[in-house]
């Protein structure tokens, strides 16, 4: 099938390695325009421009440029931005989506899967409307969450989303009968960094969900530090919100649960082990955690 592929991150990949190995033929590819990172004049492409490019693709930045491309549907996955009604009406697309629809329709439905303490998630392969993730779905497939992060999450759902995928486009039956979404809608808002914030008042559960997003951290005496492994311990007798070295632990003690800080970057430093930052603190009495 000739396709027109909207995606941007390294899950999105995935994705259109799989539909150019499966043998559909790629047009066009949107994606973000091309970015400065850093204080350097260069350009950095976004992982799906880069891929596309090694592979020989036409990359444009706009949904609007598909128009000049003969394609028979599009597919989206993480592109980052809704597509109009008219973009639609001229190119029928498939999404796919990283949760169980209707549950978490939105920007962030891994994360919050997570967050939720969610023990499954999946893809939906769905076809796209213009409002927020409400199309009916051509296929679903489910994984467990267990404990794992969210790159592992997301990884493991590019590769089942496009086994999906491949498997809608490749079935006439499929593409043809999608099943209207049912059940409870929730919505996936996006991750701001107050949700990634640790702190005293949190429920150990919600601790060690929050540092498997992998970007959470925490303020000790003022100072932010990334939390990028932990786990809750008990830490009798230890006064609340405070940081301290329990035998080989360096521990975070809250209201509701304490939590051992396995591996942390503080501000302006490198990641290191809790103990190993723990031997640089310099303070007359136990460090305050905020």
């Amino acid at each position: 099938m000739r396709l027109a592929f909207l995606g941007t991150p390294e899950a999105a990949v995935v994705v259109l390695d799989a539909l150019l190995d499966a043998g559909h033929d790629v047009a066009v590819v949107v994606t973000r325009a091309d970015r400065r990172r850093g204080r350097g004049p260069e350009l950095t492409p976004s992982p799906v421009a880069r891929a596309a490019r090694e592979r020989g693709l036409a990359v444009v930045h706009r949904v609007a440029d598909i128009d000049t491309y003969e394609v028979e549907r599009g597919v989206v996955v993480a592109y980052g931005a809704m597509i109009s009604a008219a973009v639609l009406e001229r190119t029928a697309m498939l999404n796919v989506h990283f949760s169980l629809l209707p549950r978490w329709r939105g920007a962030a439905p891994v994360e919050r899967a997570i967050l939720a303490g969610d023990a499954v998630t999946g893809v939906s392969i769905m076809t796209l409307e213009p409002t927020l993730d409400t199309g009916p779905v051509h296929l679903e497939r489910r994984i467990a969450l267990d404990a794992k992060t969210l790159s592992e999450v997301t990884g493991e759902l590019a590769h089942v989303g496009a086994e999906a995928l491949v498997e809608v486009l490749g079935s006439s039956d499929l593409l043809a009968s999608p099943t209207p979404q049912t059940g409870s809608v929730t919505y996936a808002e996006k991750i701001t960094s107050e949700t990634l914030h640790l702190t005293p008042s949190m429920s150990g559960e919600l601790l060690e969900r929050t540092v498997r997003l992998e970007r959470a951290y925490t303020l000790v005496n003022g100072r932010r530090v990334a939390v990028s492994r932990a786990h809750v311990v008990s830490a009798p007798g230890v006064a609340a919100s405070t940081v301290a070295r329990l035998g080989d632990e360096v521990v975070a003690v809250g209201e509701r649960a304490a939590l051992s800080l396995d591996e942390v970057r503080p501000e302006g430093s490198r990641t290191m082990t809790g103990r190993a930052w723990w031997a640089g603190v310099r303070a007359s009495e136990p460090p305050r955690w905020m």
